[in-house]
């Protein structure tokens, strides 16, 4: 097995990028942040990392302290990761670097982006200052389902589906950033299929308004 690398430095920073300055560490870290994953559904959402590599990393970041194992109690019997209570201290520096990374002036936005992100975007991008009590959003993607408790002045995000969610917003994560943060018309989506929305509708046309545009930061200043 490899060793894992080190900077040899005793500053508390390099030793954080010791334990998640590997290449998908920090990337798997963010798909956990919403709630435990199977191997597959981990592999699944991040397609270009390999099977190998992602297991490598998953040992690392156990052996760190940082994730866990655990085998789900039957009739499931499956094998999930989750972060330990200190791996989810990680939540506030991966939505500081999201934040910083979305105003690149160099941004790849022709990316597709993965469910975990999308979500993560939103809460990141979230004005607590203009929410509402709209209650429950079930957010469908092909491969995942989130529940998002929108109140006033807070927003909460859990992986599974809601309870009798006020409205469901089936789509895929590229269509909902770019709706949430104005890139691209509501309507716009809902004409091609890209997005539809079951339930209130106004209560989703108001979830979407609850994101600001992204402000990018200018070249070389």
């Amino acid at each position: 097995m490899a060793t894992m690398r080190t900077y040899g430095d005793g500053c508390s920073s390099a030793h954080a990028l010791d334990l998640v300055g590997e290449r998908w560490a920090l990337l798997i870290v963010r798909d956990l942040l919403f709630g435990p994953q199977r191997f597959s559904d981990l592999a699944a959402g991040l397609p270009q990392a390999s099977p190998n590599v992602m297991t490598q990393r998953l040992r690392e970041l156990e052996a760190a302290g940082i994730v866990r194992r655990r085998r789900l109690p039957p009739p499931a019997s499956t094998m999930i990761y989750e972060l330990t209570a200190w791996g989810a201290e990680l939540e506030p520096i991966l939505m500081g670097l999201q934040r910083w990374g979305a105003a690149s002036p160099t941004f790849p936005h022709e990316v597709p982006i993965g469910c975990d992100a999308a979500m993560l975007a939103l809460k990141n991008g979230f004005d607590a200052s203009a929410a509402t009590d709209l209650g429950v959003v079930e957010i469908r993607f092909a491969t995942a389902t989130f529940a998002v408790t929108i109140g006033s002045g807070g927003l909460d995000i859990r992986r599974g589906a809601a309870e009798r969610p006020a409205a469901v917003i089936t789509t895929e994560p590229t269509t909902l950033e770019q709706v949430a943060f104005g890139i691209r018309p509501l309507g716009d989506a809902e004409a091609v299929g890209d997005l539809r929305i079951d339930g209130d509708h106004a209560v989703a046309e108001r979830f979407f308004d609850l994101f600001p545009a992204i402000e990018t930061a200018p070249m070389g200043v």
